[in-house]
């Protein structure tokens, strides 16, 4: 049985990051059907990070999609007035609630997508190669590919906000 979290509970996000440090950050549960779970944080940026193609800073709001089966996590990005910036996504394995809260392992792959939807970036293909997962583990670095391109697909073809109902 899958544990699922309550919605308006708090729970701590940790992405593990090899061989980085991990990031925590506190979040509140939106939603949670056992496979989809949603969660609601501020940015936990320490200051602004300018990526070029978007800016996050204080004030931004991240309503966090993330699967029990899926190998990528999606997070809306909103100003600190509520107006869409994009979606930042990170592939990842699929997320697990344990003692400690909602942990997901980042596998270094990442996608940009603009609010209007015109704007569909791939990012860090360098830091994938970089984090020896192709040669640790050549099962998983296959299936982060297929996520990449999945989300790509939906972002071009129109099918990305229906992912996220």
């Amino acid at each position: 049985m899958t544990e699922r979290l309550a919605p308006d509970s708090e729970v701590t996000v940790r992405l593990v990051k090899h061989p980085r440090r991990d990031v925590r950050y506190p979040a509140v549960v939106t939603a949670d059907d056992g496979t989809h779970l949603v969660v609601r944080a501020p940015w936990a940026g320490a200051a602004t990070r300018d990526f070029g193609f978007v800016r996050f800073e204080s004030g931004d709001v991240f309503t966090e999609h993330y699967w029990r089966d899926r190998w990528y996590s999606v997070k809306e990005v909103r100003d600190g007035h509520g107006a869409l910036k994009g979606w930042y996504c990170d592939i990842t394995r699929p997320a697990t609630v344990e003692d400690d809260g909602l942990v997901v392992e980042d596998l270094d792959l990442d996608l940009w997508v603009s609010a209007d939807g015109r704007t569909v970036l791939r990012l860090d293909e360098d830091e994938f190669l970089e984090s020896g997962l192709p040669e640790r583990d050549p099962a998983a670095a296959d299936r982060a590919r297929q996520a990449l391109d999945e989300l790509e697909r939906l972002a071009h073809g129109g099918g990305f906000i229906a992912l996220l109902e």
